[in-house]
């Protein structure tokens, strides 16, 4: 189990104190953790993850670019993963709410499509 956690406080007090404060109006951030059982219903021990790191960053990038989207931040857990642990935390700032969501929403899309490799225990 990783014991390394994002800077969820420091990321938004940097975001904050930024100078494109004034433009963000709704913060969203999303904590995937390890589940019991997998999408099929099969009971779950844990699992291995890593993630393509560069991925990461083109991903934050690609999201930076959506309409709306002022400030993206996310963070991969790697490693021997236990049932509870967290995979990722994702955060996007944005102007309004249908901004933020469409963009945390391609955000965790690409995090889980293309960015991290997971190999379930069962």
């Amino acid at each position: 189990m990783s014991q390394v956690t994002p800077p969820l406080e420091k990321w938004l007090a940097e975001i904050k104190s930024g100078p494109d404060a004034d433009r963000i109006g709704m913060y969203l951030m999303h904590n995937g953790v390890v589940r019991g059982s997998s999408r099929a219903g099969t009971p779950v021990t844990g699992m291995e993850l890593t993630y393509d790191h560069a991925g990461l960053a083109s991903a934050i990038e690609r999201v930076e670019q959506m309409d709306g989207v002022i400030c993206v931040r996310a963070w991969v857990n790697e490693g021997t993963l236990e049932v509870g642990d967290d995979i990722m935390y994702a955060l996007v700032g944005g102007d309004f709410r249908e901004h933020v969501f469409a963009g945390l929403q391609e955000l965790v899309r690409i995090i889980k499509s293309e960015v991290v490799a997971e190999r379930e225990a069962s």
